[in-house]
């Protein structure tokens, strides 16, 4: 079929690859000096545990804690430090990569030129939630590999064991290979929590132009959760509670290992990312240029 004299057909206009707008995304989350400082505290907490345990001179035991665990038993420390930094820490370092992402760009002036590139809404809302999952598996391993190293390192093992065993909370012992196997296990469900966390942070960031509202949002957010979840007769609350799962990670130092806290969490981890998502979503695609 041929066209009509005189039409003039529109040229197309070039569009990034996706593999190319990631790594940019990245580059650019890396390039923030904020970012450097707070994989720099996540790398710190572990060695500060290790510290405080090995002069306190705890004997390690069941029954003891999670951080008494600690004491000659060092694989149970990169367990210890992700839970004790899920309850705050890491969910604000994803706060401040989510708010950073839409509302800082917003504030900066630089979002109108993003939504008027040949980029596609769709793929910038997708470009800014893998930066921000970034940051979250980068906290991640900081806590997770400086924990195994500052576990070996710093605390030992337990009396009587090999290094790199594992003296459970349930008072037996894990080869080496099982142990870490853990470790990773609770890296993985922490990040799905932090996915979880960054999706509606991500939400709240299209909503606004200011990133401390971000932040003090997850933050309030946080404690309401916290204080609501204290309160015994809201006890049906619990189950709709995000930060109510945020504990389960130190299943993973019981044996046999019981999954049913993690696998809850991780099922209301992904109804609040899918709510978040798409709420982000809808935003992006009505916000006007």
């Amino acid at each position: 079929m041929t066209r009509p004299l005189g039409t003039v057909t529109a040229p197309r206009t070039p569009t990034a690859p996706l593999g190319r707008l990631l790594a940019a995304e990245v580059r650019w989350v890396f390039r923030r000096p904020r970012t450097l400082v707070l994989l720099g505290v996540f790398a710190l907490i572990p060695v500060l545990i290790a510290i405080g345990v090995r002069v306190a001179d705890h004997r390690a035991g069941p029954g003891r804690g999670l951080i008494g665990a600690v004491a000659g038993n060092g694989l149970v420390l990169p367990v210890a430090a992700m839970t004790v930094s899920l309850a705050l820490l890491l969910p604000l370092a994803v706060a401040m990569a989510s708010a950073d992402a839409i509302a800082g760009e917003a504030a900066a002036g630089t979002l109108r030129g993003l939504l008027l590139a040949p980029v596609g809404r769709l793929r910038l809302v997708v470009v800014k939630a893998f930066g921000v999952l970034v940051v979250a598996v980068a906290a991640v391993l900081s806590l997770a590999v400086v924990g195994v190293l500052a576990g070996l390192l710093v605390v030992g093992a337990a009396d009587g064991g090999a290094p790199g065993q594992l003296v459970t909370l349930s008072g037996t012992t894990v080869g080496p290979g099982a142990a870490l196997a853990r470790v990773a296990l609770v890296a993985v469900w922490t990040v799905g929590q932090l996915a979880a966390v960054g999706a509606v942070a991500l939400a709240i960031s299209a909503l606004t132009e200011h990133p401390l509202v971000v932040l003090a949002a997850v933050l309030v957010g946080l404690i309401v959760f916290g204080v609501l979840g204290a309160i015994p007769t809201l006890g049906w609350l619990q189950p709709y509670l995000l930060t109510s799962g945020f504990t389960a990670g130190a299943d993973a130092l019981r044996d046999p290992l019981p999954l049913d806290g993690m696998a809850d969490a991780t099922l209301r981890a992904l109804c609040y990312l899918v709510v978040g998502a798409a709420t982000t979503v809808l935003t992006m695609l009505r916000r006007d240029a």
